[in-house]
């Protein structure tokens, strides 16, 4: 570690719990201990703990500046996406962290990981080698990389995400670097290609824009969606709405629900509406409400939906779903003495709106109810356009 010397090791172990804000107010920093490297470290490891749990394990590893720990994959999306490829040679595009390269390169015989900061080059090898993987380093432009290449079973890319002002852009063709213009090149030199982009894009817009598509994956952790990860392949020549669209939905006890569908199979699917809450509701995970497979679940799981644009359904018989499962305990509709019954003795409550014309904040004022507790309150529109507020307890499932 001759990044740090052994007295900041020291006190980056002794402080590692430690508020950094406050820290960096009362430490000043002198010759023996590097402050500003040091409150770097601790605030990386704090990230690690929750973000990348078997890093921050091991005390050897060095982390980068904030940016680039808020930028970097999380260990379970990571070795999510390390299920999808597998081969003899990959190479990591934007190595970044390397937190992705990491995990991929466990299914490749051969990894190459290229980025252009030198700093971020140097702390990936510091950490390969701590964690005793042998991936070759290359401290150039991915563009420069990518042109000069020999062919690969798989390439991993994840474009930067933020304009030259520091500001985040969603659109594929605002990335850096632009994966429209490089798409063909991209599919030639690899059998494989992996594209991570924000979960905030437009599916649709991604399917328009790009020739190769061969199946897209939407990760949701902790029911928020994380990541939108596209596969490329050169002999993709799938009709836009016949792409498989996967959305996995991953909690942190390793339990996860998984749900593929193709947009014809969306567009054909007979939706049956309910005209009235029945003893269960179900709310789509995060993926699936991004995908936007609504007709699609009810007709497969044989649930009754409340409106077309209130993505909740009903059904009198508990069923498996993807998402997240209530037992009805009391419906109201907005008159004065029914809020008046139904708030009564309701301290607090975990409140979600679909399809209704109120933020949480003010419904929240207007019923005078906490955040929290063990029940729940979706505030929605029925298919008669009734707006109602539906009180419920959790069913116990993955997504819970």
């Amino acid at each position: 570690m001759d990044y740090l010397s052994q007295e900041t090791i020291k006190f980056i172990l002794e402080h590692r719990n430690d508020d950094i804000r406050e820290l960096a107010l009362r430490v000043k920093h002198n010759d023996i201990i590097d402050i500003k490297k040091a409150i770097i470290q601790i605030a990386g490891r704090q990230i690690a703990e929750k973000k990348i749990p078997s890093w921050a394990k091991n005390d050897k590893i060095l982390y980068p500046k904030h940016l680039s720990m808020e930028q970097c994959s999380s260990e379970v999306t990571a070795r999510y996406k390390a299920t999808l490829v597998k081969g003899d040679t990959f190479v990591d595009l934007t190595g970044g962290f390397g937190i992705d390269c990491y995990f991929i390169a466990q299914k490749f015989k051969h990894t190459d990981y290229v980025e252009q900061t030198s700093e971020l080059c140097n702390i990936a090898k510091h950490n390969f080698n701590i964690l005793d993987r042998d991936i070759n380093i290359n401290n150039v432009d991915c563009n420069d990389y990518l042109k000069k290449m020999q062919p690969v079973d798989c390439i991993f890319i994840d474009p930067a995400r933020r304009d030259k002002h520091g500001a985040k852009t969603v659109v594929i063709t605002d990335c850096e670097p632009d994966i429209t213009k490089i798409e063909e090149m991209l599919v030639k030199k690899a059998k494989i290609v992996m594209i991570k982009l924000s979960p905030m894009l437009d599916i649709h817009s991604a399917i328009s824009e790009l020739k190769f598509i061969n199946s897209l994956h939407i990760i949701a952790v902790n029911n928020e969606c994380k990541e939108l990860v596209i596969i490329l392949t050169e002999n993709s020549h799938y009709l836009h709405n016949d792409i498989i669209i996967n959305c996995e939905q991953i909690t942190n006890t390793s339990s996860s629900q998984h749900f593929k569908f193709t947009y014809t199979e969306e567009r054909n699917a007979n939706v049956i509406y309910s005209e009235n809450v029945k003893k269960y509701i179900y709310e789509p995970g995060a993926a699936i409400l991004k995908a936007g497979a609504f007709k699609l679940l009810s007709s497969k799981y044989g649930v009754e939906k409340l409106h077309s644009n209130s993505h909740l359904y009903t059904s009198n018989e508990i069923k498996e779903f993807p998402g997240r499962r209530f037992e009805i305990i009391e419906i109201s509709t907005f008159g004065k003495k029914e809020l008046k019954a139904f708030t009564k003795d309701l301290e607090k409550a975990n409140i979600t709106i679909r399809n209704f014309p109120s933020t949480v904040a003010d419904l929240r004022k207007k019923l005078k109810i906490k955040e929290g507790g063990d029940l729940y309150i979706f505030a929605t529109t029925l298919y008669n356009g009734e707006k109602i507020l539906i009180k419920c307890k959790s069913i116990k499932s993955p997504l819970t």
